[in-house]
């Protein structure tokens, strides 16, 4: 699987995994994956597999 550019070596994994281990939470988040934006509903139960492509964008407030 590929994440922001990054490719991984990684048949299966969980994506709440993946932000935990990353120090990401969900609510500063948004995910494209395989050229879709997946809702923040489905976070919880995503799997992303060997041949996926995700893009995580994080908001950062500012002013």
């Amino acid at each position: 699987m590929i994440i922001n550019g990054e490719k991984l070596d990684f048949k299966e994994l969980k994506f709440m995994d993946f932000l935990k281990e990353k120090g990401l939470k969900a609510e500063f988040i948004a995910l494209e994956l395989n050229g879709e934006i997946v809702s923040k509903s489905e976070f919880e139960n995503l799997i992303l597999k060997e041949n996926d492509k995700a893009e995580i964008v994080s908001f950062v407030g500012g002013g």
